[in-house]
């Protein structure tokens, strides 16, 4: 999985996916964007990464795109109406593209999904996509805690930080179901 930071100015939402999946068709792998100020660390979307794949080799996605099955779990949600939020919206904003080939098990297969994943990167890193900033880690601590619901009564009861109790939101959408 890689991640890239930057600022992304959106003046046309259906083209900006539009381009953003023509990288991933090009080069097959999956490319999903995120409005940074929802995404609290890196464990956040390697953790709905993981649980999205799980979901769809089990046959218990919602989504028919493993893209957007990956952004609903960086929600917590199944409700892919709700889960746009944590995605880019039009305007400027801060975000963080995540791209990334699914493997097979032969290490020439893994070699090859990192290939194609490290040529989206380039694409989309020339392709001006992305102003470029540091986005990752620069999470809105007020605009995460009203997104996913977390109260000051939880975090007082947690042994954590914001960060934990929203992976632990990522992870306990799959005992939702």
């Amino acid at each position: 999985m890689e991640l890239i930071e930057g600022v992304a100015t959106v003046d046309d939402l259906d083209a900006f996916v539009a381009r953003l999946g023509a990288v991933g068709d090009e080069h097959g792998v999956t490319v999903q964007a995120f409005d940074a100020r929802l995404v609290v660390d890196r464990a956040h979307l390697e953790r709905a990464v993981g649980l999205a794949d799980r979901a769809i080799a089990r046959g218990e996605n919602v989504a028919r795109e493993r893209s957007v099955e990956i952004l609903l779990y960086a929600a917590g949600t199944r409700q892919i109406d709700r889960a746009l939020d944590v995605g880019v919206s039009e305007g400027e904003c801060p975000t963080v593209v995540l791209v990334d080939a699914v493997a097979g098990e032969e290490s020439s297969e893994t070699d090859d999904a990192e290939r194609r994943g490290a040529a989206a990167v380039r694409n989309i890193e020339r392709g001006g996509t992305l102003g470029p900033a540091e986005t990752l880690g620069a999470s809105d601590p007020e605009r995460v805690r009203e997104y996913f619901d977390v109260g000051d009564a939880e975090l007082d009861a947690v042994d954590g930080t914001l960060a934990d109790v929203v992976r632990e939101r990522v992870a306990l959408l799959d005992v939702e179901k």
